[in-house]
């Protein structure tokens, strides 16, 4: 028994390595073909996302009306249109990124400012760059291609289940230049290269939707009550990283343009969870100039605050679930005279 389970493990592995070298070459294949083509491909994927699949239609019409509560239904049906159209571009473009040149990529995604990111670093101080999934986040990692070349530019992402797909992702995603880094490991990077004296920048991407027992903070946020990643911020505080938002827009299909925002310089002057806060009105500033282009089939306002006050207490500033055995109190002791 023991023995079959072996070898059918063997030949699985072999299977995922088998495809995922026929994904490569079919990635690759397709990432040749000039944006144009990729475009048309991308208006053939949006009907079958859309209105064939009517991939998370649900979760993004709920988000949207809940978010634009002022907002006329028709008003609404355009942004959710120009969500999905969006969503088959940024789709394309992740497969081109694969292949596209640094020529290409400097004149379809241009950063502002980026003289900014010199100064800081040139003083020493490392960078704390808040973004969100907002316009095309993969081609951020072209950030190495404007700065000072010997600038370190790192991204926290999170690692997938197989090694091999994980792989593929990070080949791609380091391609002009930025390093990846598991979100698990944030911190012993960041401290790694305080140790060594060497100023970073790491991107951080903090719209997503926390894990309960890592909730310890809420926002307005598009008229939501809203949890919210802190561990960003925790960082920036012990590390006196400076912080700095990324503005991006999109200025026509194919081509963006992101500018770097100074927060603070300063942040361990500042209240408990106040960047947190900036943060989201700075981000929430960019979706209302342009709402389609944020990610809105990400169930992002699935916990609510009622939910997380009936299953957890906070106790020493840990989240614990309340039919936690940490939690209940001990049962009384018998006296020693009792059987």
């Amino acid at each position: 028994m023991y023995c079959k389970i072996v070898i059918f493990a063997l030949e699985f592995q072999r299977n995922m390595k088998l495809l995922y070298y026929i994904i490569y070459l079919i990635w690759y294949a397709f990432s040749l073909l000039p944006m144009r083509i990729h475009y048309v491909n991308s208006y053939l994927l949006y009907l079958v996302v859309y209105r064939l699949l009517r991939y998370r239609k649900k979760v993004v019409r709920q988000n949207l009306k809940g978010a634009f509560p002022e907002k006329e239904e028709a008003e609404l049906r355009r942004i959710e249109h120009g969500f999905y159209h969006f969503f088959c571009d940024y789709l394309v473009e992740t497969v081109k990124l694969m292949t596209i040149s640094q020529k290409e990529m400097k004149r379809r995604i241009v950063f502002r400012n980026a003289e900014l990111v010199d100064e800081i670093m040139g003083s020493g101080q490392s960078i704390a760059l808040y973004l969100g999934h907002y316009c095309n986040w993969e081609w951020v990692s072209s950030i190495p291609l404007w700065v000072n070349p010997n600038a370190w530019c790192g991204q926290v992402y999170h690692p997938l289940e197989n090694k091999d797909f994980d792989k593929l992702f990070l080949n791609i995603r380091e391609r002009m230049g930025a390093h990846c880094i598991a979100m698990q490991d944030t911190l012993r990077e960041v401290v790694k290269h305080k140790r060594e004296n060497q100023p970073i920048i790491i991107g951080y991407i903090s719209d997503q939707k926390p894990h309960w027992v890592n909730i310890h903070h809420w926002v307005d946020f598009l008229h939501h009550d809203t949890p919210v990643l802190t561990g960003t911020e925790r960082i920036v505080h012990k590390m006196n990283h400076a912080v700095v938002y990324l503005d991006i827009q999109r200025v026509r299909r194919g081509y963006y343009e992101a500018e770097f925002k100074l927060v603070t310089r300063e942040p361990q002057k500042m209240k408990e969870y106040e960047l947190t806060d900036i943060y989201f009105k700075m981000l929430e500033t960019s979706i209302r100039r342009a709402p389609e282009f944020w990610l809105w089939s990400h169930d992002r306002w699935k916990r609510t605050r009622k939910e997380f006050n009936e299953r957890f207490e906070v106790i020493d500033g840990k989240v614990i679930a309340k039919d936690h055995p940490d939690n209940k109190p001990a049962p009384p002791k018998k006296p020693w005279y009792k059987f």
